[in-house]
């Protein structure tokens, strides 16, 4: 039989049997329900102590995404430490969650012209928590980040990322808004910070205490959470197909979150009890390739 001849004529319609346009139909709705939103932290999660990635994780990413997931980034790094990781992962998704949730980065353009523009920014005034803060910990090393990604810091630790970034006073830290706060001092511990927090109050404030002494402070309820949420609604997904990963006191909101709206969260074995108990599922370390094994198993 020829091509044409297979053809219906003109004015003909050919009608499916009902059970198999039915059987269509579910294939396009599941094929769009499955899709999941995957936020992943970095330190600890992505990456290892030494920087170096998580083993497995890149092909894993991978899988993730031919499946037709949206692997992103949430993390509490500055954009400017974030999107060199993306770039490591392989992976341009619509949008990144820096700075504990005070930034939101969007795609623009496709291809590998595509860049990313700010798409949400939150600031607060930090005189106040400064002013308390430099009174308690006169030793410690401060750094803030500005709206536009610039940061300022008052002396130099080998953890930060300081390209681009100026010395300051301690004094012209307060001199305008910031969207992050982060502070460390290296005599005193995690659990030092949490009695400092707990002493001094900082109720204007979200805040997220380290492993080590560091404290990063982002604006009044803000953090991963908020962020990913806004996330989740722009890209439609529906909120039970979110999936998040992560190691560290600042993942717990965002844990919480997932959990809350029947979506998964996942603690990395080397997470404190604190995010385990968030997150309620507990796999692998990042060291034994733990975002790898969640991601293939999808």
């Amino acid at each position: 039989m020829t091509r044409e001849a297979a053809l219906p004529e003109t004015g003909d319609v050919d009608v499916a049997p009902k059970q198999e346009a039915a059987d269509v139909v579910d294939e396009l709705a599941d094929a769009s329900v499955g899709r999941m939103l995957i936020a992943l932290d970095i330190d600890g999660t992505v990456l290892l102590e030494d920087d170096t990635l998580s083993p497995g994780i890149v092909e894993a990413v991978a899988h993730a995404q031919d499946a037709g997931h949206e692997v992103m980034l949430a993390t509490g790094r500055s954009w400017d430490s974030t999107h060199p990781i993306m770039s490591r992962l392989g992976i341009r998704p619509e949008y990144a969650v820096c700075s504990n949730g005070a930034i939101v980065m969007r795609r623009v353009g496709d291809g590998d012209a595509a860049g990313y523009e700010r798409a949400h920014v939150e600031t607060f005034d930090p005189t106040e928590v400064l002013t308390l803060l430099g009174e308690h910990l006169g030793d410690a090393h401060f750094l803030v980040e500005l709206p536009d990604g610039k940061r300022l810091f008052t002396e130099y630790l080998d953890d930060w990322n300081l390209h681009d970034a100026d010395q300051v006073s301690f004094a012209e830290l307060s001199a305008q808004p910031v969207c992050r706060v982060v502070v460390v001092a290296p005599e005193q511990t995690d659990q030092d910070f949490l009695q400092l927090v707990e002493r001094i109050g900082l109720s204007q404030v979200s805040y997220a205490i380290g492993w080590t002494a560091w404290l990063d402070i982002a604006p009044q309820g803000v953090d991963k959470s908020t962020a990913l949420e806004r996330v989740r609604a722009w890209l439609d997904v529906a909120p039970d197909r979110v999936l998040v990963m992560g190691d560290g006191r600042n993942d717990i909101e965002m844990m919480q979150w997932a959990v809350r709206n029947g979506g998964r969260a996942i603690a990395m074995h080397q997470g404190p009890p604190e995010v385990h108990a968030a997150a309620g599922e507990v796999g692998l370390s990042v060291g034994d390739g733990g975002v790898a094994a969640v991601l293939r198993a999808l």
